[in-house]
């Protein structure tokens, strides 16, 4: 693999209201786009207008504002599913970063900002509202405030909406054609989200062909808009340079493994190690060795090592919250073997940090895990935690498909170890399942082929080609 670049723009795009489109969409808008950004009249004026109370008709310029819940995984997925939705619905995408979030990355578009002016936004209080929030769409429609020509009695529409399209899913309806209708005539959506919902917005009828359009192949969706709109800011990406430089670079392979744990399907350490061995195993992605402990099956020579390696050589990059694994792997390939055939490999097994928790109001925190983000995504394997949105970010950049740990529920170690993913797409945890929407359905046929039930999760929903 050569040597990581600064991230550049996969999709050859032009700004254009504010946000990126893809070459097929710049075609049809080039030309007709104001300068929306914060800082010129245009944006002035939807301001003015947002003060007032009242959505306008015919404003220039419209907005969504994406607004910062849960981990950075989480925020990645849902930053990205609402430029997706900007995209779509011809919207200025705008992010409202708090300080832990400030100077994780660059700015996306050249000669614009998405950065919101908080200090000066008429909404108060944007981090930290809830899932509940009373201005959510839902509540405005079951209070008539607005909604469809048959129940909405307000005689305004107002300023501004919250989508609420969390892990409860507050506004399930957001993903009805008629209620995107009603959301048209909306100047400002403030967007609450930790969720990858861009395979839901596939769901939607008016949304299918342009999406068909965009992405023809349907798991590239997630590695494109990735790879476009994420810019690692210059302290984040000078340490993701420096340390692939000196450890990960000399090595002829990189494999990563990424290893989280949740309250809901913890299990002790021993079992979580050798349920990663046993996914390496059923995948042929670890070395092996000829360790009796370790009753491998295929003998491999290995030998412990600081990176700077041989003309056969495999470094092992661990991301975990914890040491204990990066310690039982590095002591798993500390002594020399014979290898097969005579030949000789040199594994080295590295973990940059280990914070015990998680701490997601804090900025340092936040740039040590986006570094490991990326250094994950150099790897040519990837072994990831199911249910996991910080490894659905890591193999969604890297363009690989992850062998998946599949969730202890109820604490219960999975007889089968892990999943080979079959699309490289993040998944939606939370789809609008059962949702009755008035307005004509998507192409049944089509969603079936594209839609699909996610490998490490079966309430879940992600694209597949």
């Amino acid at each position: 693999m050569p040597e990581p670049v600064r991230v550049v723009a996969i999709l050859q795009a032009l700004p254009v209201r504010g946000v990126a489109v893809p070459p097929g969409q710049a075609a049809r808008l080039r030309g007709s786009a104001p300068a929306v950004r914060p800082g010129t009249p245009l944006y002035a004026k939807s301001v003015e207008q947002l003060r007032s109370g009242r959505s306008a008709e015919r404003m220039e310029c419209t907005y969504v504002v994406w607004l910062p819940f849960d981990g950075l995984g989480n925020r990645i997925l849902s930053m990205l599913s609402g430029f997706l939705y900007a995209l779509l619905t011809d919207r200025v995408l705008l992010a409202a970063l708090p300080p832990d979030s400030a100077d994780l990355f660059c700015e996306p578009f050249p000669g614009a900002t998405w950065r919101l002016p908080v200090e000066d936004f008429p909404v108060a209080n944007l981090f930290g509202v809830g899932q509940d929030m009373e201005q959510s769409y839902t509540r405005l429609v079951g209070g008539k405030v607005v909604g469809t020509a048959t129940n909405a009695t307000a005689a305004v529409t107002p300023s501004y909406v919250y989508l609420s399209i969390g892990y409860r899913l507050r506004d399930r309806i957001f993903f009805c054609g008629e209620h995107q209708r009603v959301l048209r005539k909306v100047n400002w959506l403030l967007l609450y989200s930790d969720l990858y919902f861009a395979p839901s917005l596939y769901e939607v009828a008016e949304f299918q062909d342009e999406l068909g359009r965009l992405f023809p192949e349907k798991e590239s969706v997630h590695h494109l808009l990735s790879r476009y709109l994420l810019h690692p800011a210059n302290p984040v990406w000078s340490l993701v340079i420096r340390y692939y430089r000196s450890y990960l670079a000399p090595a002829t392979r990189r494999i990563g493994v990424q290893i989280r744990m949740y309250g809901h399907s913890s299990i002790p350490a021993d079992d979580m190690y050798n349920q990663i061995l046993n996914c390496s195993r059923q995948e042929h992605i670890l070395p092996e060795t000829t360790n009796d402990d370790d009753k491998a099956v295929t003998p491999t020579a290995v030998t412990g090592g600081d990176g700077n390696g041989s003309n056969n050589s495999t470094a092992i990059f661990i991301a975990s919250l914890y040491s204990d694994y990066y310690k039982r792997l590095r002591s798993r390939y500390s002594t020399p073997h014979v290898a097969k055939g005579g030949g000789a490999t040199r594994v080295s097994v590295f973990q940059r940090t280990h914070e015990e928790r998680q701490a997601t109001d804090n900025l340092a925190h936040n740039q040590k895990a986006l570094v490991e983000i990326y250094l994950l995504s150099f790897s040519e394997e990837l072994v990831t935690s199911g249910l996991s949105t910080f490894g659905y970010v890591s193999s969604g950049l890297a363009g690989i498909r992850p062998a998946i740990l599949l969730t202890a529920f109820n604490h219960k170690v999975p007889e089968t170890p892990c999943r080979r993913a079959v699309s490289m797409e993040p998944c939606n945890l939370t789809p609008p399942r059962g949702l009755k929407c008035r307005d004509k359905p998507a192409n049944e046929e089509d969603l079936a082929h594209h839609i699909k039930v996610c490998e490490d999760f079966k309430d879940g929903v992600k694209f597949f080609d």
